[in-house]
């Protein structure tokens, strides 16, 4: 069987098979087109958490080192050890007052 064509050649087809046919083409294109939309969101996503484990890091090493700065609850919460210890030393230096009140009598 020797098929022969030309410009004059015809082919038939139904409209349900041209149909189907194009149906089949655009959910193709819409699976490629939804691939790639999702792809080059996980792309995103990557970038992102690269960028938030490095400042992660950062903020790991030079947090304990004071060079980021301190909270303001830090300073408060120094200020009153520093208060703390003023009063320790004090009563300390009542006790051995007292101890040495109590010595002698």
């Amino acid at each position: 069987m020797s098929a022969e064509f030309s410009e004059k050649s015809k082919v038939s087809l139904d409209i349900k098979a041209v149909v189907g046919a194009v149906a089949g083409i655009i959910s193709i294109a819409s699976v490629w087109f939804t691939l790639t939309a999702e792809i080059a969101q996980l792309q995103l996503d990557i970038v992102r958490m690269q960028d938030a484990v490095e400042l992660n890091e950062e903020f790991r090493i030079k947090w304990p080192r004071g060079e980021m700065g301190a909270l303001p609850d830090d300073a408060k919460q120094d200020l009153k050890i520093m208060y703390l210890q003023e009063d320790v030393d004090q009563l300390k230096y009542v006790v051995k007052a007292l101890e040495i009140d109590n010595a002698k009598k």
